[in-house]
């Protein structure tokens, strides 16, 4: 039942982050460029230079905010690795021969026998 719960769960993320791949690209090229302008708005010196800077900036800060729905595909993606990453592992129950209470009855019963 959990494999068919994971199945299910990586499905759907699977779905997702295919259906959100171009606004995951999109904010990625626009965050880019906005790092780029940014660089290079700290080092014009001129007063012209920088108000061209801002707001060819502002512009692609406001394409990069369009392409938003791209955390929910990161979130996805997330949801995928955390599938993947548990597809194969089962927690097995592992018994100690010092928390059985029989293994400890027969080796009190051996030493009073002794």
């Amino acid at each position: 039942m959990k494999k068919f719960g994971l199945l299910v769960a990586g499905g759907i993320a699977a779905i997702i982050v295919l259906s959100s791949i171009g606004p995951m690209v999109g904010l990625v090229v626009g965050l880019a460029i906005l790092y780029f302008i940014f660089k290079q708005f700290l080092k014009t010196d001129s007063t012209g230079g920088k108000i061209v800077l801002g707001i060819i900036g502002f512009f692609v800060l406001m394409a990069s905010i369009h392409n938003a729905p791209a955390i929910i595909g990161v979130l996805a993606a997330y949801v995928l690795y955390l599938v993947y990453k548990n597809w194969n592992s089962s927690k097995k129950a592992f018994v100690k021969e010092d928390s059985d209470p029989f293994v400890n009855f027969e080796k009190q019963w051996n030493e009073i026998n002794k």
